[in-house]
């Protein structure tokens, strides 16, 4: 047995020689870089900090804290920061703006390392820190800076606000910017603000304007006040506008209005006033057509505000017609507006024209791929929007692996390619999708979603494998988290059942309006119990002043027809508001057939309502979103009562 080896033999053998020799160099060098380490910093007294360039944020705050002078390490540190945002190296000047060497510091290095902050904040997106930068100041602090960094210092902190949530204090920094700086942009400021004004929340808008701020802010948190009162329609809110320069003639707003005030303000000057409605009234969408044209003119009767000694709407029959020739015919007798077509053949043969002489709300929807001409707005029940929406709110519930249930064909195409995207913005799956017939085996369909067929087929394999009787209880597959079933009431009434006799009753099941009738039928609906889906306000709102009173007159106005005269109602809002909702980023309207909105390409979207089968009858939902919401009450008007 060998002896042990000491530190002796390892110093008087040759083998260990080297290893001596490598461990020695590197002692050598470490001792040589703690040295050069040691002077440089034992002689930062000589280090020039007026040129001295340091590659990271580490290495500068090394040298300025070796630096005597307090207010010499904290300039450099505020010359190394701004120098590291001109390198767009943001969270290098984070690391030295948030340095403990700027405590204590004077009020001038201070205002200087706020600004910087604020710079870097709103580059980095940081709410954090914006809110510990906001919590600091007032909204005067941009005016402690010289004259000729007022406006940036005015700019930034009004982001940094915004930044932090609080678009109020946002809103007031812009207030005392157009006062302090002539030579602003003033249209540009008051855009902004009413941006901000928007924002605010209802309570905090009542809370502040009771108190004394200024003739200013006092007309301006007025103006925002008066266009958020309940009910009231656009035109109104146009009047309100003109009332309010009326009573405020001195306030810098009332000579230059922000850009979607005057829009909103002349709106009721520049509607259309000869309008075709151009529908299918003959062939097999005539009952669509007819609905959409007995929508339409409900709505137009309903409106108070519509001049009707002005308006003339033509009707035309799109049966059997070339649409792009009829377009042709009726551009050369100078409408204002054509409503239509319903086909989507016949929206297509406008898809190859970059520009529409006469604008076209067109009922339909171009295919995905095709750009849409200018002049074309698009509207319709749309199965992608009911699709996004029902992934939007598996999302909102923590709902992220799914199956799907979708019938075969171009729709479900559409739909399951809308689902499909959503979910995966949103971070969630779809684990398996069956597409069907409605002719299908639904007992099959069903067994193959929930995996009851893979497992009986593993029990049957191993009972080949072994040769003997395998005791089989199927079980179903375990990773979903829920159901998106789409299927008309027919189908869903076998669909729901079934998922309870294959051990899924306990998953939550989520559908679009296609899976109720539209009409109370708790007898037969029982089998939807549970059921989650998404309907237009025409078919779930409780208190419905226009639904109630065309149901009164007209009360075969259901089901599906009465979506499609829901949809018709909202194309009578929306032909008088188009310039609205394509002009001003965020305007909706509060539709029949859900909350209205519109892409930059001209493509309306619809937000519908959420209600859940309960003794067969749907019973509506409350919002998922929280009661305190930005208000965007100028943009957003209600077509429950178009009047």
């Amino acid at each position: 047995m060998m002896p042990p080896i000491t530190r002796r033999h390892k110093r008087n053998n040759p083998e260990y020689c080297e290893p001596a020799m490598t461990k020695y160099r590197q002692n050598l060098k470490t001792i040589t870089i703690l040295l050069a380490t040691t002077v440089l910093f034992a002689g930062c007294a000589s280090v020039n900090l007026e040129s001295y360039i340091a590659k990271t944020a580490g290495e500068a705050l090394e040298v300025a804290a070796s630096e005597t002078n307090r207010q010499s390490a904290q300039a450099y540190l505020l010359r190394a920061a701004d120098r590291f945002q001109g390198q767009n190296e943001h969270r290098a000047a984070r690391k030295l703006l948030q340095s403990k060497q700027f405590s204590p510091t004077t009020e001038a290095t201070e205002n200087q390392r706020l600004l910087l902050a604020m710079a870097s904040a709103t580059a980095l997106e940081d709410g954090d820190w914006a809110k510990s930068i906001v919590s600091g100041i007032e909204p005067d602090h941009f005016l402690n800076y010289e004259r000729n960094l007022i406006n940036r210092a005015a700019r930034l902190q009004e982001q940094t606000y915004r930044l932090a949530g609080d678009n109020l204090a946002a809103a007031i920094t812009l207030i005392l910017l157009s006062g302090a700086d002539t030579e602003a942009n003033t249209q540009s400021i008051h855009d902004d603000i009413w941006k901000n004004l928007k924002q605010t929340s209802d309570t905090q808008l009542a809370d502040r304007k009771g108190r004394a701020i200024g003739y200013e802010a006092q007309g301006w948190l007025e103006l925002a006040g008066i266009l958020r009162q309940p009910g009231i329609n656009l035109d109104e809110q146009g009047r309100m506008i003109r009332n309010w320069q009326n009573n405020w003639p001195d306030h810098p707003a009332a000579g230059a209005l922000p850009a979607e005030l005057q829009l909103i303000a002349s709106l009721a000057e520049s509607q259309p006033e000869r309008i075709t409605l151009a529908l299918p009234l003959s062939g097999p969408l005539s009952s669509a057509g007819a609905a959409i044209r007995d929508g339409f003119f409900a709505a137009y009767y309903e409106d108070d505000s519509a001049e009707r000694g002005k308006i003339s709407i033509r009707v035309v029959d799109t049966s059997d017609q070339n649409f792009r020739s009829l377009y042709d015919e009726l551009t050369k007798e100078e409408q204002d507006l054509i409503v239509g077509p319903l086909e989507k053949e016949s929206l297509a043969a406008l898809g190859d024209m970059s520009t529409l002489p006469v604008p076209v709300l067109g009922l339909n929807y171009l295919p995905r791929e095709v750009t849409a001409p200018d002049g074309l707005y698009q509207f319709g029940l749309s199965a992608e929007d009911e699709a996004r929406q029902i992934a939007n709110r598996l999302d909102a519930e923590g709902i992220d692996q799914i199956l799907v249930l979708i019938p075969t064909g171009n729709w479900g195409d559409r739909l399951e390619t809308a689902l499909l995207d959503q979910l995966a913005e949103n971070g969630g799956i779809a684990l398996d999708i069956e597409r069907y017939f409605r002719e299908d085996n639904l007992r099959a369909v069903t067994a193959d979603l929930l995996g009851i067929t893979v497992s009986r087929d593993r029990a049957i394999d191993v009972e080949r494998t072994a040769g003997i009787d395998v005791e089989f209880e199927p079980r179903r597959r375990q990773d979903a988290d829920g159901i998106v079933m789409v299927a008309e009431p027919t189908v869903a009434r076998q669909f729901k059942p079934l998922f309870a006799f294959y051990f899924g009753g306990d998953l939550p099941v989520y559908s679009p309006s296609m899976v109720y009738e539209g009409n109370p039928d708790p007898s037969r609906d029982r089998d939807l119990n549970g059921v989650t889906f998404t309907d237009t306000p025409w078919v779930l709102e409780k208190k419905n002043r226009f639904r109630d009173i065309v149901k009164e007159a007209m009360p075969d106005v259901r089901g599906q027809l009465g979506r499609l005269f829901a949809m018709g109602a909202d194309a009578w809002n929306l032909s008088k508001r188009l310039p609205l909702l394509r002009q001003v980023d965020g305007a909706t309207i509060d539709g029949q057939t859900g909350v209205l909105t519109m892409t930059p390409q001209g493509s309306i979207h619809r937000e519908q309502l959420w209600a859940r089968f309960s003794e067969g009858t749907p019973e509506q939902l409350p919002s998922l979103e929280p009661e305190e919401t930005e208000s965007d009450a100028p943009a957003m008007e209600s077509a429950s009562n178009p009047n």
